[in-house]
């Protein structure tokens, strides 16, 4: 069992919990995420709460990338790296960053990447960048989008409700490995992370009742389709 193994396996219980409780977390789809073999999880990014709400939130150790002043923070960048964090640096070409992307997806592992690149500061999803469907088409492997919906309104005292939709994996065969690849892989994943915001934001307005998220872009889908 390894390190990153190990601390989720304790933090998963503690601060995975503590975060649940004051998000009043709830969780739409995990049965999607696959549970073996590498893929990418493509998600959504608005506050320093989604990458613990996500990890508590998905049934698999995340790998996660992180600017690399975070982990220049004493005693920060110990704790984010026990977790299995990498760093990388923003606004340059990083190809080491690059390398442990990929090698963390082919040694089967679960990459979790905030695609957009940066926190959301308008409150709805934005942009999302090319690396995820580079590593992704490149490893042969599955992109899992999700959608985070309520961080972006939550705040210490005020608890606002979080909520986190998964959607089918989605698989890339036939793009090319190249710039025209990523730019079209990154369109569709950008597409349907917004489709499962969007269907987030109905479900807040209902009151969050049971129900699946929308299936990949079928027609007829419904509030409790699945």
């Amino acid at each position: 069992m390894s390190l990153p193994d190990v601390t989720w396996a304790l933090g998963r219980p503690t601060i995975g919990l503590a975060a649940s409780l004051a998000s009043r977390l709830k969780v739409y789809g995990a049965d999607r995420v696959p549970p073996d073999g590498g893929i990418v999880i493509a998600s959504n990014h608005f506050s320093w709460l989604d990458p613990p709400a996500l990890g508590v939130a998905c049934p698999r150790v995340i790998y996660y990338m992180a600017k690399v002043e975070a982990h220049r923070v004493p005693g920060v960048g110990a704790f984010i790296r026990a977790f299995g964090c990498f760093p990388v640096r923003r606004g340059e070409s990083d190809r080491e960053a690059v390398r442990t992307m990929r090698r963390i997806v082919a040694d089967g592992h679960a990459l979790g990447l905030f695609v957009e690149g940066t926190r959301q500061r308008s409150g709805v999803p934005g942009p999302v960048q090319p690396g995820a469907a580079m590593v992704a088409l490149q490893e042969s492997a599955p992109i899992v989008p999700v959608a985070i919906h309520g961080t972006q309104y939550w705040k210490p005292g005020t608890f606002r409700p979080v909520s986190i939709a998964w959607g089918e994996p989605m698989r890339l065969e036939g793009l090319p490995k190249g710039g025209k690849g990523y730019k079209e892989a990154s369109a569709l994943v950008q597409a349907e992370i917004r489709r499962l915001w969007e269907w987030l934001v109905e479900v807040h307005e209902l009151g969050r009742p049971e129900g699946s998220p929308p299936r990949g872009g079928l027609p007829g889908d419904t509030l409790h389709g699945g």
